[in-house]
């Protein structure tokens, strides 16, 4: 490679902890991972498409093309197939309203599993990822993660303000370890086919060609 300086890449979100998980993703690599505020700049991708991995390209595309560098994004959402129509995984994060805080949506979530029990409380986490430049996706997937599932109550639940960010964590339990998923470490989670350690494989096997092709400090050439 000619370029020996890290190549700036934006961490398309203004969500500090996904933005510390993305951050996690590129780690390692010879990438220069910048928020939209050293960048200063700010955007509002279209979040209407109808999968996790279409609503990751647009973000990435959008914040690339507002940023004028690369720019990863992700999005994702919980999958609970007992609830059907009841819910989509898109909407995780708003089913409960816009006004909603974490304990809230937790607690509409327990409301909804309340006549569930056993299997039927499975849930499973499926995150989709996009590396965009100049407003066109180079690289994009989507991967489910392991399956746990729903807590029986707030007292089965973790710390309802904990989670990482992502509000769902703290009611999502893992039996093996007799704990949710937010109090499991790195490698628990590795253990158990964790979507952010499958896309983190990925996004590396991908970088290795995206460099070698010529990676300049503004780019792909």
């Amino acid at each position: 490679m000619g370029n020996t300086q890290p190549v700036p890449i934006l961490l398309a979100t203004g969500n500090d902890d996904k933005q510390r998980m993305l951050r996690w993703l590129v780690e390692g690599l010879p990438l220069h991972p910048v928020t939209p505020v050293e960048a200063g700049i700010s955007a509002a991708p279209d979040e209407s498409a109808d999968t996790h991995e279409a609503i990751a390209r647009a973000k990435a595309e959008e914040w690339s093309s507002v940023a004028g560098i690369a720019a990863i994004a992700s999005d994702g959402g919980l999958l609970v197939p007992a609830l059907g129509a009841n819910w989509e995984s898109r909407y995780t994060r708003r089913f409960a309203g816009p006004a909603a805080d974490d304990s809230e949506r937790q607690r509409r979530l327990l409301a909804l599993m309340q006549p569930y029990s056993g299997p039927d409380r499975a849930a499973a986490f499926v995150e989709g990822l996009a590396i965009a430049e100049h407003g066109s996706t180079l690289a994009s997937w989507e991967v489910q993660g392991a399956t746990g599932r729903i807590v029986d109550s707030v007292d089965e639940a973790g710390d309802p303000t904990g989670g990482d960010g992502f509000w769902v964590f703290p009611v999502w339990y893992f039996a093996g370890f007799a704990r949710t998923y937010d109090k499991l470490t790195e490698a628990e989670r590795a253990s158990l086919g964790d979507h952010w350690e499958t896309l983190r494989g990925l996004v590396r096997e991908f970088a290795a060609s995206w460099l070698k092709a010529g990676l300049s400090s503004d780019g792909l050439q």
